[in-house]
């Protein structure tokens, strides 16, 4: 019971943690050059900008229809903790929104890449812990569920249309600047939300199948699996290996391989996602 909370009360503090980095984004570097975000955050900056109520208020305000609806599309987990996440955000925006004051970035191009870097550094963090910001966050985890699409990418789709809107509040150029920033924060999103040590699908052909296997397992720790083929051209019966591994544990094994059968072919490609023991479950 101990071990579970502590795990609760992690997951919400890195959820946090991301939406205090995400406000920080927004207030030293997206904020004080009218430049905009996606989703329910680009929308409150529209409505702080011709309003001047702070943006944290009309994040609060905008989710709620939001929250309702996921309540009923999504599961409970992901929802509460998208709810951590929107309500720290809303008062991080809040608490920090006069840092500009204090730390100035005039250099426009400056400010849109670590804007972007540091925004999507902060939704990483939140998409990793199966949480999100609310908004078009909670819409876009409805429709991956449906079709299958990576996160970042549905990000930048449902967002570009809010963006685009910005032209009639801002200005064409700072339109164009937004959303250069947006792809940047996808890319940073992907590699926070994969990691960097990506899973590969690893195959071998070889004929000392049984050295190797036993090398892999005992390297690794992961296991492997006989494939049956066949040669083409001579009809020989192989056995092909598979397994399933990050790239640091085919950064070990490659030149292992290589030691026990110089003339083995290896195969390698990427996995776009992996369940099952040994692996993380996957985010969102």
């Amino acid at each position: 019971m101990m071990v579970e909370a502590k795990k609760i009360i992690k997951r919400a503090a890195v959820v946090s943690l991301g939406s205090l980095i995400y406000a920080l984004a927004i207030n030293i570097f997206i904020a004080p050059h009218k430049l905009l975000s996606g989703g329910i955050a680009g929308l409150s900056l529209l409505a702080q900008y011709a309003t001047q109520i702070p943006s944290g208020y009309w994040v609060f305000i905008l989710n709620i229809p939001i929250f309702i609806v996921g309540l009923k599309k999504i599961d409970k987990d992901f929802v509460i903790f998208s709810m951590i996440g929107m309500f720290s955000m809303s008062c991080f925006l809040v608490l920090t929104r006069d840092l500009s004051r204090f730390i100035t970035v005039k250099d426009l191009f400056i400010s849109t890449l670590f804007g972007a870097v540091l925004s999507g550094v902060g939704m990483g963090l939140i998409f990793k812990n199966r949480a999100s910001q609310g908004g078009t966050d909670i819409i876009a985890v409805i429709i991956k569920n449906k079709k299958a699409v990576k996160m970042s990418t549905l990000y930048f789709v449902l967002n570009s249309a809010i963006v685009l809107f910005g032209v009639f509040v801002t200005s064409i150029e700072l339109t164009l600047y937004t959303i250069l920033s947006m792809f940047i924060k996808s890319l940073v999103i992907d590699r926070i939300m994969e990691g960097f040590d990506q899973k590969k699908i690893v195959m071998i052909i070889t004929q000392k199948e049984k050295e190797i296997s036993g090398m892999i397992m005992e390297e690794t720790g992961r296991g492997t699996t006989y494939l049956y083929g066949e040669g083409a051209y001579t009809g020989e019966q192989k056995k092909v290996i598979y397994s399933l591994m990050t790239n640091k544990e085919l950064n070990v094994i490659r030149k292992l391989i290589e030691n026990i059968d110089p003339m083995s072919i290896i195969s390698v490609s990427e996995a776009e996602e992996i369940r099952g023991s040994g692996f993380l479950k996957p985010v969102l």
